[in-house]
């Protein structure tokens, strides 16, 4: 693949797999520059083992994801891969490509944070790793350097964890988050381990709740351990589908009852 890319000229060039954001953008008419669709470039592949956890290829469907055998850790990426858009839409839609619009409101990108995701970008002048949080800069907008494709997303391993993952939209399916959340605990004896939180639909990139995971350590029962101050990093919007200040105020409930449900299965 990389010899390919040193001869390709791949400048001002739109890359894609599934295309499932990329047509619609454009309403009725056409594209007027060079599309490079990569959905038959087997380097890229799917997911697979490896020494240091798992890799999703840039070429992993979100229903990929969710038939995957994985570790209960992916729990909540599964229950995202479940949730975008039709089953038609899982089928042809990648993860890459979620990652690569940059929406706020895409819906793996709060699980692949909690599970300390990194993007493989990869070029004529080489192969470089960036933590997902390094990666997605904004709305519609990410790291990519000129000339580069992701061609992977790699989650390393954390044996033993729970993986959780609950939405909030108008509807139950087919639908745009007003806020989500993902979780990820690792718990023993009935008490919390450690956390990982992540809101999305609630600022212009997908946040980790860094003080609220300290605060979730040793918890048995997170019920109003959820604070203000613990979403002060958050900047929702209104819009059509909620104010604001609604967005702030559901997503305490989504957090509780996601790490909740992850502790009574214990």
């Amino acid at each position: 693949l990389t010899e390919a890319l040193k001869n390709a000229q791949i400048k001002d060039v739109r890359i894609l797999a599934g295309g499932t954001d990329f047509y619609p953008s454009h309403g009725d008419g056409l594209p007027d520059f060079p599309i490079l669709d990569i959905s038959r470039v087997a380097d890229f592949g799917r997911i697979s083992r490896t020494d240091w956890g798992w890799r999703l290829g840039a070429l992993t469907c979100w229903s990929d994801v969710a038939q995957a055998t994985l570790p209960a850790a992916f729990d909540g990426l599964k229950a995202a891969a479940r949730e975008v858009g039709s089953v038609q839409i899982q089928n042809v839609a990648t993860v890459a490509g979620n990652l690569c619009n940059a929406s706020p409101a895409a819906d793996g990108v709060p699980a692949l944070l909690t599970l300390d995701a990194e993007v493989e970008l990869v070029s004529h002048k080489g192969v470089r790793r960036l933590p997902l949080e390094q990666f997605l800069l904004g709305v519609r907008k990410t790291a990519l350097a000129e000339g580069e494709i992701l061609a992977a997303v790699h989650v390393p391993d954390a044996q033993g964890a729970l993986g959780g993952f609950s939405k909030l939209g108008s509807r139950t399916y087919l639908v745009i988050s007003i806020a989500m959340v993902a979780v990820l605990v690792a718990v023993e004896d009935g008490a919390i381990v450690w956390a990982r939180v992540a809101v999305g639909a609630c600022s212009p990139v997908a946040q980790r709740l860094y003080d609220l995971e300290v605060e979730l350590t040793g918890c048995r029962d997170v019920r109003d351990v959820v604070r203000p101050d613990h979403l002060e990093c958050l900047a929702p919007i209104d819009d059509v589908r909620g104010s604001a200040a609604y967005r702030l105020d559901v997503v305490v409930p989504l957090i509780e009852r996601a790490i909740s449900t992850l502790l009574e299965g214990v």
